[in-house]
């Protein structure tokens, strides 16, 4: 079977920096509905389309095909008594970006901690950054109704409910 839409593609992957620094890897698998249902890269999508069991590709992705330039607008200063008193660097809190829609939400990192203030940042880590996304197709599937009712994949490698 070859992938195109409506099929599930299982792969394995390494996520590196452009110098080479291994930044993720499938542990051993991962799988994705493929055809728009932003499961996975759109450029890594494209090269992926029309290909079958065992190929293996790499893709350099500029910062705007991966996540994005920085956007300063994510970056907020808050009162300290906001957050809770064991707050600290690295933790994560879900927040609306300012002008946002109630169902909107950003995942914020606090990035520093002082008496009487905390700073938040709501841009990806790897934002800002030239990517490269090597992998091998292990696997492509027709998807069940299920899956493409809910958009993604069940079961091994996938989403389970």
């Amino acid at each position: 079977m070859v992938i195109g839409k409506d099929s599930v593609v299982t792969l394995s992957y390494r996520l590196t920096d452009d110098e080479g620094t291994l930044l993720e890897a499938s542990d051993p698998a991962i799988s994705y509905l493929h055809g728009g249902y932003d499961g996975i890269f759109p450029l890594v999508e494209a090269a992926l389309e029309g290909q079958a069991e065992g190929f293996s590709c790499t893709i350099t992705m500029e910062p705007e095909e991966a996540f994005g330039e920085y956007d300063e607008t994510l970056r907020r200063v808050e009162p300290r008594d906001l957050f809770p008193s064991q707050v600290k660097v690295g933790m994560q809190f879900e927040g609306q970006p300012e002008g946002a829609s109630r169902d909107e939400s950003v995942l914020y990192t606090v990035t520093e901690v002082t008496d009487d203030q905390v700073v938040v940042d709501g841009n990806h880590p790897l934002v800002g950054k030239r990517l490269v996304f090597a992998c091998t197709v292990l696997g492509v599937r027709e998807a069940s109704a299920d899956e493409l009712q809910h958009g993604h994949v069940h079961g091994d490698h996938g989403h389970h409910h």
